[in-house]
């Protein structure tokens, strides 16, 4: 018997993915495998499609692929994350490293080669999706509701971080709990393991870089000047620290 891909997830309502790609047998492959799964499916086969899909965006999760005939896939990212915040994983047969970096750096989530497997694809899938829950997960739980640091303040049940002035400083899944898990233990160093295991549920691979593309991304949105990071510092051959005063309430 399958397992429900919903069985974990909060809520009633059928999580929304929308398959962005042109191959109708990968999409009808991903209909049939999603769907049985508990997931509903939507298919945008190109561009046009995927704005029209966000006129407005009633989906969860993205399954982008690169390789699209009309536009180049790392610019539709790019547009997508412009507008939407949700989880996204760029699903492409396209292996070189510097598409996979640039994907990331404009804000994927994850990263899945073709071909792939359609188990590890949905355990993607659900992991994204737990991430984008609004409640915080056990294994990062807090005493308190918020987490402040440099004049900024993360609040946990809300899955929002305010800023200096009070704005509000859009993050995406992955981001805030790399954020969280940082914050969650100030002034120790945790490995790219530990951090990709908090954020992806998995190990880093030996070329993977997605924690430091999320990293970069992160220390855009919380440091005064990015390129001197004061807060997430990076500490050579062992991974990463949040070296900044954290109080939380």
């Amino acid at each position: 018997m399958q397992a429900d891909a919903t069985r974990d997830l909060p809520g009633t309502k059928q999580p929304q993915v929308l398959v962005v790609d042109d191959d109708p047998e990968i999409t009808a492959m991903l209909s049939r495998y999603l769907g049985g799964q508990g997931l509903h499916v939507r298919i945008a086969a190109d561009g046009a499609q995927l704005r029209a899909a966000m006129q407005p965006p009633d989906f969860d999760v993205v399954l982008l692929d690169l390789g699209l005939p009309d536009e180049d896939g790392l610019s539709l990212m790019r547009e997508l994350r412009s507008a939407w915040h949700g989880p996204v994983i760029i699903v492409s047969g396209r292996g070189e490293s510097v598409e996979r970096v640039v994907g990331l750096e404009l804000g994927a989530d994850d990263y899945v080669s073709k071909p792939f497997d359609l188990r590890e694809l949905l355990a993607r899938i659900r992991s994204v999706l737990r991430r984008a829950q609004p409640a915080p997960s056990p294994a990062l739980r807090t005493d308190g509701n918020t987490l402040s640091f440099d004049g900024m303040r993360l609040d946990i049940a809300a899955r929002q971080l305010l800023g200096r002035g009070g704005e509000d400083i859009n993050l995406t899944g992955g981001e805030f709990e790399l954020l969280q898990v940082l914050l969650e233990h100030p002034h120790r160093v945790l490995s790219r393991d530990q951090l990709m295991n908090a954020v992806h549920g998995r190990d880093s691979g030996p070329f993977d870089r997605s924690v430091d593309m999320q990293v970069g991304r992160l220390r855009r949105k919380v440091e005064l000047d990015p390129a001197n990071p004061r807060l997430i510092k990076a500490v050579r051959g062992a991974g990463y620290l949040f070296a900044g005063k954290v109080e939380r309430g």
